[in-house]
């Protein structure tokens, strides 16, 4: 089958899907009491997340990965918002933004897509976040997510993605 076969057929399952959906939330209210807390805000952002990268998956686009990851990311924040209440966290969690496209970046390479260059661009986008992320934190009154740990976090960051740095590098001389 062909690449836009299976996007039809993909297209196809996922609209049945749909449409079972809807109809069993229109004609069973235990199917809609079970599924309430999952489909209100914000944890509908995580499962529209997961869609999409099924959707990549389901269509042989490895590159949806991306904007699952933003998605779902960003889904991620704002239920730790709302449950919480610490809405004030925004101004240093956009910061992990960039670490969202890493992990996108890499589930692309994985699945296929520029594997070398995906991984190296994915794991330094994830380590500048991470770093941006405690940096902000600790200027904008977030240390305490991390508490009294927040430096031996970054050490392990920075040591993770030197040591990335160095088995790519290794990877690649060996092609």
């Amino acid at each position: 089958m062909n690449k836009s076969g299976r996007s039809q057929l993909a297209l196809g399952i996922i609209l049945i899907l749909i449409g079972g959906w809807f109809l069993l939330n229109q004609t069973m209210p235990e199917f809609q009491s079970f599924f309430k807390p999952y489909i209100e805000w914000p944890s509908n952002m995580l499962l529209i997340g997961a869609a999409i990268f099924i959707v990549g998956l389901a269509t042989g686009s490895p590159g949806l990965a991306v904007p699952a990851a933003i998605v779902a990311g960003l889904g991620g924040i704002f239920y730790y918002q709302e449950t919480t209440g610490d809405y004030e966290s925004w101004s240093y969690m956009w910061t992990l933004i960039p670490g969202f496209i890493g992990v996108g970046t890499i589930l692309q390479g994985l699945l296929g897509e520029n594997t070398g260059a995906n991984l190296k661009r994915g794991l330094n986008l994830m380590v500048i976040s991470a770093v941006a992320f405690l940096f902000f934190s600790a200027f904008l009154g977030g240390w305490n997510i991390l508490g009294s740990y927040a430096p031996s976090v970054l050490l392990i960051l920075l040591g993770v993605w030197v040591l990335g740095s160095g088995l790519y590098r290794a990877y690649r001389r060996r092609e």
